[in-house]
């Protein structure tokens, strides 16, 4: 390591830990109302430790209460320049997360973190290969990784509800029919939601479970129900929720209701494979276009190239 280089790692080192002692140093940071309030509100003892469980443990704890300031300030900051809250907080409700939109944002600033880590780390492996040191390029190459944490955060979030929606559109046909057989047997709509989730597992299963769950606790079960189906942005989901409650409130039939709801969700289903498959039988063409053909058109075309080259001399 050349000592221009090491000069300037640990200036910029200094330069961060000065920052970092002036910006949080008490004269200089806000005391916020709660903070000011908790210790008078805050009067019942602490539960003991012992009573925990380990669901506290992880990289959002454990960033929590090492970097407490600092994260909580950059989630502030993603929220403040993001924004979308709403839309984050339906995404979190589709996907059944326990997590609010604070700790999402925090896991952002974490994402974000590691992102800018791996960028510095690249920068300056980079810059020890190339033996000198291109202040621009690294500014540049740490702000994409920052960015790129704190939006790949984002689009991993999108990732698992997309695939959560798949398998909840997966499950929906043998559900339906499950709830469709037990409700010809004779079992009032609520029991027969409460066969199918004692018998069968899955994502769907489980919202059901969680539905009948809170109906158990006091909710209406219509109330219930209209939660399930206001977190889903699922067309199919919404209109077996709303077959549901219409058999609760009026006491419709609702067996051949929910057997043609499950034909459609078949059916919609063959369509999005037939479509699927007709998208990739359009990327198969790329290699046979741009690969395949230009190496048969060469082996066809080589040997009379070769011969008139030849004629040629």
């Amino acid at each position: 390591m050349s000592g221009t280089l090491a000069g300037m790692l640990l200036g910029l080192a200094a330069a961060a830990g000065a920052l970092l002692v002036v910006t949080f140093a008490p004269p200089f940071r806000s005391v916020r109302l709660v903070d000011r309030l908790a210790p008078y509100v805050h009067d019942t003892p602490p539960p003991s430790r012992l009573l925990g469980t380990a669901t506290e443990a992880g990289l959002l704890t454990a960033a929590r209460r090492l970097f407490g300031p600092v994260v909580a300030d950059g989630a502030r900051l993603v929220d403040r320049v993001l924004g979308g809250r709403t839309a984050v907080r339906r995404r979190l409700d589709a996907l059944g997360s326990d997590l609010g939109v604070e700790d999402f944002r925090v896991e952002q600033v974490v994402w974000g973190g590691l992102g800018l880590l791996g960028a510095a780390l690249l920068a300056a492996v980079g810059s020890l290969l190339a033996g000198d040191v291109n202040v621009l390029s690294v500014a540049l190459l740490c702000v994409a990784g920052l960015v790129g944490g704190v939006l790949g955060r984002d689009w991993w979030l999108a990732q698992q509800v997309r695939r959560r929606e798949e398998l909840l559109l997966a499950e929906f046909p043998v559900v339906a029919e499950l709830l469709a057989l037990a409700v010809t047997a004779g079992e009032g709509p609520t029991a027969a939601i409460a066969r199918v989730t004692r018998l069968s597992g899955g994502e769907l299963a489980r919202e059901l479970g969680a539905a009948l769950g809170r109906a158990r606790a006091g909710v209406p079960m219509t109330e219930a129900l209209q939660e399930l189906a206001d977190r889903t942005s699922l067309d199919p989901l919404a209109r077996f929720v709303d077959g549901l409650l219409v058999a609760l409130e009026r006491g419709t039939p609702l067996a051949e209701v929910l057997r043609a709801q499950a034909a459609d969700v078949r059916e919609a289903g063959k369509r999005r494979l037939l479509e699927a498959g007709g998208r990739k039988e359009i990327a198969m063409m790329v290699p046979v276009v741009f690969l395949v053909l230009p190496v048969t058109v060469l082996f066809a075309l080589y040997p009379g190239l070769i011969s008139i080259v030849t004629l040629a001399r």
